[in-house]
This record gives C-alpha cells, sequence and structure tokens, in this order.
C-alpha cells in the first residue's frame, strides 16, 4: 500500500499558509515546508516565515533549521523531508508538503535520483571562478549553450544550480533538465494529492506588494542590516533570498532604497508568475482556482478535504 502525501502549493502571497492549517487540523496532518527560504534562522520578515501563534498548534517541519551561512539545496531537502515523512507517519498522520519551491517537492513526490560523482569537484571550483569573474550571466549563457531548457527554468542568480546542471553535463554528457523529465516519469511511490492554489494575476499582484509594503512596516531593513552585521554576505545563497538581496544592495549603497524596493516588488512578481509555469507543466494537479470559489476559502477548504478523502480515511 502506498502511503498517503499530500501537497497544497502555488505561487507565492496567494495565501497557503492559512488554507494549510485548516486543512492539516481537519485531516490529522502535518507541515513540511516546502520553501527555500523559510528554514533558516534569523530570516524571518523578509522569508514571511510563519509565526508560531499562526501554527495553531499544528506540529511544523524544516521552518529555523539552518543558519544562514549553512548550504541547504534540493538534496537536503529531499533527506529531511523523507524523515520527517517517516516520523509523521509513524504517528499514524499525514504529511502535508506546504510551499511554493516546485522543484523540491518534485523531489520528494518522484523520489529524484540525485546520486552524483562526488570525487571530482575541480571543474565545479573552475566554474565557482568563472562566476566570480565574469558574471552569473555569463555563466547562464554557458547553460544555454549545452542545455536550453535547463537555462530556461534556472534562473540566473541561482548560481549553485546553473554550475550544478553545467557540471552534470560535464560529468555525463547527459543533459539535467533531460535527467528530471526521465525522473518525473517515474511512477511517484505515495498516494497523493497535489492541489495548486491560483488567483487572477492582478489580485495576486497586489498582494504581493501589499505583503512587502507590510514587511518593510514589520522591519526588513531592520532585520538585513543585523544580518549583514553578522557577517551574512550577497555570496551566500540564503542572501540571495528576494528580500535580502535588494536591501543588501541598498545598505552597500549601490542603489536607493526606492528602487530597492521597486526592483523587490518587480522581481517577486516575476518569480510568483515562473511558478505557475513550473507547476502548470506538473501532472495530476488539482488546481484551486480562487474566483471559481468566490474567493470563498471555506469552500476552497471543503473541496480539499473532500479530494484527501479519496486517498485515505481519517
Amino acid at each position: 500500500m502506498k502511503k498517503p502525501l499530500v501537497i497544497l502549493t502555488g505561487p507565492t502571497a496567494v495565501g497557503k499558509t492559512e488554507l494549510s492549517i485548516a486543512l492539516a487540523k481537519a485531516i490529522n496532518g502535518e507541515i513540511i515546508s516546502a520553501d527555500s527560504m523559510q528554514v533558516y534562522k534569523q530570516m524571518d520578515i523578509g522569508s514571511a516565515k510563519i509565526k508560531k501563534e499562526e501554527m495553531d498548534g499544528v506540529k511544523h517541519y524544516l521552518i529555523d533549521e539552518f543558519e544562514p551561512d549553512e548550504e541547504f539545496n534540493v538534496v537536503k531537502f529531499q533527506e529531511y523531508a523523507k524523515r520527517y515523512m517517516n516520523e509523521i507517519y509513524e504517528k499514524g498522520k499525514v504529511p502535508i508538503l506546504v510551499g511554493g519551491t516546485g522543484f523540491y517537492i518534485q523531489a520528494v513526490l518522484y523520489d529524484i535520483d540525485f546520486t552524483e560523482n562526488k570525487e571530482d569537484f575541480t571543474y565545479r571550483k573552475e566554474l565557482e571562478e568563472v562566476a566570480k569573474t565574469k558574471g552569473a550571466e555569463y555563466l547562464h549563457d554557458e547553460l544555454a549553450k549545452v542545455d536550453l531548457e535547463a537555462s530556461k527554468q534556472i534562473h540566473a542568480n541561482n548560481v549553485k544550480r546553473v554550475i550544478r546542471a553545467l557540471e552534470f553535463f560535464y560529468q555525463t554528457g547527459q543533459k539535467i533538465s533531460e535527467h528530471n523529465e526521465e525522473q518525473k516519469k517515474k511512477e511517484s511511490p505515495f498516494n497523493f494529492v497535489y492541489f495548486v492554489l491560483n488567483d487572477e494575476r492582478d489580485v495576486l499582484y497586489e498582494r504581493i506588494n501589499q505583503r512587502i509594503d507590510r514587511m518593510l512596516e514589520e522591519g526588513l531593513l531592520k532585520e538585513v542590516r543585523e544580518l549583514k552585521k553578522k557577517g551574512y554576505t550577497k555570496d551566500m545563497v540564503s542572501m540571495q533570498g528576494l528580500g535580502y538581496k535588494e536591501i543588501l544592495s541598498y545598505l552597500d549603497d549601490e542603489i536607493t532604497l526606492e528602487e530597492a524596493i521597486y526592483i523587490l516588488k518587480r522581481d517577486t512578481r516575476h518569480f510568483a508568475k515562473r511558478q505557475i509555469t513550473w507547476f502548470k507543466r506538473e501532472s495530476d494537479v488539482t488546481w484551486l482556482h480562487l474566483p471559481d470559489y468566490g474567493h470563498d476559502r471555506q469552500k476552497v477548504l471543503e473541496e480539499m478535504i473532500k479530494k484527501v478523502g479519496t486517498i485515505y480515511e481519517f
């Protein structure tokens, strides 16, 4: 018997958090965060991290587990998520993956094999040097030459993933986009339901703008200033997150605060658009388009509970 797994995802700021808590309570679930930023300690405001009181007694995993200078990636996410899922199953509960990092979700859902040659780091070091001297865009262009599809899927700023894709091609002669596609075709080892929450674009973009305004009111500048004081720099994966790199550029006198806010809002909207594109490529997905429910989240919740009831009894 395949074990049950529930996934709730969607673009940033669409309102996943509140629904995920209500869903977890209704189906006897616990939540594993599939967010690449909320995993870091000390990075609360910019990551829109769920607060203790918002959890409302529902246990959450992969929140506040790593320091900002520790490496966290899809391989680590998969390893930790699997471990926590087993803990949840042992309690007789169901794991709910909640977050907007599609690649993380895919890694768990299809148990993607990330086995790699860990012996030879020479090429990786060469690429890291190229990134420093010639810049992220140059490296991204190099990836486009050997794997155009991967270059469309990986943002130029995500230097680590660009390097990994180039390294994979160098080591295996295979495009990483093809490898990932093959892995995706594997049958999932889980009996799953995969929800994607979405909204009209203009509503979503307005929610994004409002969320960023709220972050600034709550002290985003102070948070980034404190991280900078502690020696956390822009070349760390954590500090490349939206909300952090833009404010760092302002604190480093590279741009004005007004420019930083404009870039942050613009890039977050672009990020949401890329997330939706990613989820549209996924199969066996249940789309929950909020206007179809008159923006009544209680109705959305009822639909989710009914659908989960088709994969397991609770």
